[in-house]
């Protein structure tokens, strides 16, 4: 599904909500990532089993296992990612002889 990913891209991991923790946290379940996940949430009012997108940079590949920062890293498999934005390295600028 997802294999034109390299480090640096901007993906998107659909997770599915297990219950709100507190009013502005909310408990996640990541698809191939065996630990629970809580993410910060004041605006959206979410329920449980309700599907929710989380963006983060790729930082490490490894076979079929990438790992995505999403403020902690997060190791998943590479089945599960979407591609939201590929990584495009910053160009520089040639001065032009007056």
């Amino acid at each position: 599904m997802a294999r034109g990913i390299s480090i640096g891209d901007e993906v998107a991991i659909t997770a599915t909500v297990r219950r709100r923790v507190t009013e502005d946290r909310v408990s996640v379940s990541i698809p191939s990532y065996g630990f629970p996940h809580s993410i910060v949430d004041r605006t959206s009012k979410v329920k449980k089993g309700q599907p929710m997108e989380l963006i983060g940079d790729v930082t490490q590949i490894e076979g079929e296992w990438v790992t995505v920062n999403l403020g902690v890293p997060v190791t998943v498999n590479i089945d599960t990612l979407r591609l939201v934005t590929a990584y495009k390295p910053p160009t520089r600028k040639v001065d032009k002889p007056t």
